[in-house]
């Protein structure tokens, strides 16, 4: 099985504790014959090597059933069980899934049975299942509103893990439908590390749990860590114990890095880079609070062509379920990041997909909302771009007020701020003030429309 070299780490760990859940300790001789028992009834039940959902909240009986399904050569497709069951119902078509499985008491239950859907099933599933090494499929997070379903072999995703890394206790803030929540999960497990699972990822719970568990490791997005600078949760606990902050999924806003490395100075802060397709890779930043970065691994190639980030792997994904291929025809994928190199350090710029082109100028959605959340009357800022008849595109600005403000008054400070920080074009000509939350249940910046109080 492709899990087999993991279950002799576990064995060795023995009584570690691998996940501390609800304030429970769970041990790695109970993960081991979680996953045991779990494979037995994956064989049983007729299971083994189908197209298989996981709809489940992250959990140490979640996290069994994905590695014994893997090692049953499942397909997993896993999702969180608060998405909703019209976006569900999409996923199962378009994967052609088998079975739908769930958690009931701590054991792994078929919760529907699916017509056969082989006919018309994607090439790349069915290759993948006639060899019986399991495969992962996982759906972007669709900041935009579009998810693209990559698929993984279980084999090669699994082979990164082979090398261990010193074991810290973790809370797995990302979940295990995202390509961070899978690489925590394998990283802290593979490692002999604790998992601390929160009840949810708000930045009051994520510090009592820290203080509580002696957390040493927390992998998060640059907006929560604007959300905890922000809201000041720190201060009401002892994060003493945290050693390192990784920080991906978005672009970071230069003032946020700078006021999160200012605030926490004795933690090492380390920009991640990683996607659905390629996975999680380490790196390194040049210096702390500083955006460039490498690479730190010598199977992974880097290369900007036209602007644009390329990476070669060989546990990149084997291609998507409902999009064209972004590989060149010499292996290399096109990320869409917008990046540039800078003495050998890598710096990501955006998104190409939410670049605002201004009349043939382009304008980076995180550098202007990093200069608005600088603004005390500004609580969150998102960019993008709206239709103009003169330039193009026009650069509008839906804001969550920190403190009331009229839209006139709005406008006059905003510009009043930003005129001697971006050059004009790239200063918003539209704001739109919402009261909508502007962070995904990711904690991830929300780039569809939302409902507007007023704009102008």
């Amino acid at each position: 099985m492709v899990i087999d070299y993991l279950l002799e780490r576990f064995a060795a760990f023995e009584s570690r504790p691998a996940f501390i859940w609800e304030d429970q300790e769970h041990s790695y001789d109970w993960l081991v014959d979680q996953i045991l028992l779990m494979g037995d009834w994956i064989a049983r039940e007729g299971v083994s090597g189908q197209v298989v959902t996981l709809e489940e909240d992250y959990s140490p009986y979640a996290a069994s059933a994905m590695l014994a399904l893997l090692g049953a050569g499942c397909i997993v497709l896993p999702i969180d069980r608060n998405l909703v069951e019209a976006k569900r119902d999409e996923y199962v078509k378009l994967a052609h899934v088998g079975v739908r499985l769930g958690i009931d008491a701590g054991k792994l239950v078929a919760r529907q049975r699916c017509e056969s859907h082989e006919e018309g099933m994607s090439s790349i599933l069915t290759e993948l299942a006639l060899e019986q090494v399991g495969g992962l499929v996982l759906f972007s997070s669709g900041s935009t509103g579009v998810s693209k379903a990559t698929v993984h072999r279980a084999d090669r995703l699994l082979q990164s893990f082979q090398r261990q890394v010193r074991p810290l206790r973790t809370i797995p803030f990302m979940m295990f439908d995202h390509i961070g929540g899978v690489n925590t999960m394998l990283q802290s497990l593979s490692s002999g590390g604790c998992l601390c699972i929160v009840a949810n990822r708000t930045p009051e719970e994520v510090c009592r749990t820290i203080e509580k568990h002696r957390v040493q490791a927390l992998p998060v997005s640059p907006t929560f860590m604007n959300l905890l600078l922000l809201g000041k949760q720190d201060e009401a606990y002892d994060l003493s114990s945290l050693e390192v902050v990784s920080y991906g999924s978005e672009v970071m806003p230069e003032s946020v890095l700078t006021a999160w490395t200012r605030r926490f100075p004795g933690i090492r802060t380390i920009q991640a880079y990683g996607m659905s397709e390629i996975g999680i890779l380490p790196t390194r930043s040049k210096e702390p609070g500083s955006l460039l970065f490498s690479i730190q691994d010598d199977e992974v190639k880097c290369r900007v062509v036209d602007g644009e980030l390329q990476i070669h792997t060989e546990t990149a994904m084997i291609g998507y379920l409902n999009a064209a291929s972004p590989f060149t025809v010499d292996g290399w994928l096109r990320t869409g990041d917008e990046a540039v190199v800078e003495g050998g350090y890598i710096r990501i710029l955006g998104r190409r997909s939410e670049i605002i082109n201004v009349g043939g100028w382009k304008v980076y959605p995180a550098e202007v909302e990093s200069v608005l959340e600088e603004m005390d009357c500004i609580e969150a800022a998102v960019v993008t771009g709206e239709v103009s008849g003169i330039t193009g595109q026009q650069v509008k600005a839906t804001i969550r007020l920190a403190k009331a403000c009229s839209l006139a008054e709005l406008r006059r400070v905003v510009w009043a701020y930003c005129r001697d920080k971006l050059p004009a074009y790239k200063i918003p000509q539209k704001i739109v003030v919402t009261e909508e939350e502007l962070v995904s249940t990711r904690m991830k910046k929300v780039r569809k429309s939302v409902s507007s109080v007023n704009e102008g």
